[in-house]
């Protein structure tokens, strides 16, 4: 028999950046959850925003999901019925945000109980996949970005993402036009529009950048106007990605089912966890699209090491978790020469220090 949800303790935890995100993003806020059961096991999750929202996610945590939780099984399982227990505040946001703490933490007990991480848990397929480098580079200044792409080349990333939207599209030109000439002719390049454009906007500009043979435009326009993805998928032939701001299996399914994506990018936590990052994986593998998980590499590659294809793998410079000093544990995560491999020795491998409760 599951032992059942005896205790679930939070506190929310600021994580300086190295690297700041821009003159109003200079830290990361998790909310970390510990899960534990009528047994003694304790199972560690978190909940995660970059820059709006953490109070409000610990207070859902702690004023609703937390009563709601207790006495249930301490299982993944739990996740359907603390969704529906939420959701008259909303489908997806802060509700799947502050719900991924626990669905982590289950998870993570799930896997201490067998004694394995969790891509032994879930069926290592992979003992590697490819990863690619990331920056939250717009407000860099073009020196500065062509050395941050300089990095990633003589570290052996065979792919890059450099963000887009200046507000004179003359600039990107001339941006990408630095970045290309670092890069060459064979490694990959992804540029990110994060929901900048409207249809005008990203058609004149994706005109202009199609000649730098972007992999993927991503979030080329507000990630919840389907209509205008419809319109642009039918302007343009660049690849489209979008998911980092999709919060629900319904969502996914519907940019899907309306054939407007080429790549999919949940953030394993956004969504709500484990649990509905699988089934959006699923989703995605039945309409032969590919699947590239936003950000968070400690968790997004133990995930991908158990999915049966290949898939990218998000660093962004000085933004892992181990790489800010945020975590007790060793994720046990190498990304080398353009490749994630390793991955937990226990659970998730993700705990935090620190924090207020």
């Amino acid at each position: 028999m599951t032992p059942g949800i005896a205790r679930v303790d939070t506190r929310l935890v600021r994580i300086p950046l190295t690297r700041p995100w821009g003159p109003d993003v200079r830290d990361l806020s998790v909310v970390a959850v510990e899960v534990t059961d009528s047994d003694g096991g304790v199972g560690h999750g978190f909940s995660w925003t970059p820059s709006i929202g953490a109070r409000s996610v610990h207070a859902m945590l702690d004023d609703h999901l937390v009563p709601a939780a207790l006495g249930r099984e301490a299982d993944p399982s739990a996740w359907q019925g603390l969704w529906e227990h939420v959701h008259e505040a909303g489908g997806g946001g802060v509700t799947t945000i502050a719900l991924a703490g626990i669905d982590l933490a289950l998870w993570d007990l799930r896997a201490r109980r067998a004694g394995v991480g969790l891509p032994e848990l879930l069926g290592r397929r992979h003992e590697r996949q490819p990863a690619y480098g990331s920056g939250v580079n717009l407000h860099y200044p073009l020196d500065e970005l062509v050395a941050q792409v300089r990095r990633w080349v003589d570290a052996g990333f065979t792919a890059v993402k450099v963000k887009v939207g200046s507000p004179d599209p003359a600039i990107d030109v001339d941006r990408l036009d630095a970045v290309r000439e670092v890069l060459g002719p064979d490694r990959g390049l992804m540029i990110d529009a994060n929901q900048r454009w409207d249809v005008g906007r990203a058609t004149a500009a994706l005109e202009r950048l199609v000649r730098f043979d972007p992999l993927w435009i991503e979030e080329p326009l507000r990630a919840d106007d389907l209509a205008a993805h419809r319109e642009l998928r039918a302007r343009t032939g660049i690849p489209i990605a979008l998911g980092e701001n999709l919060h629900t299996v319904h969502r996914f399914r519907d940019v899907l089912d309306a054939g407007v994506v080429d790549v999919v990018q949940p953030n394993v936590v956004r969504v709500g966890g484990i649990t509905p990052f699988l089934a959006i994986a699923q989703l995605a593998r039945e309409r032969g699209v590919e699947l590239a998980p936003h950000l968070l590499p400690e968790l997004s590659a133990s995930l991908a090491f158990a999915l049966p294809e290949r898939t990218w793998i998000e660093d962004v410079e000085d933004a892992a978790f181990a790489a800010l000093g945020a975590l007790d544990d060793d994720p046990g995560l190498r990304i080398v020469d353009g490749w994630a491999s390793g991955g937990p020795s226990l659970g998730l491998g993700l705990r935090f220090r620190g924090g207020e409760r």
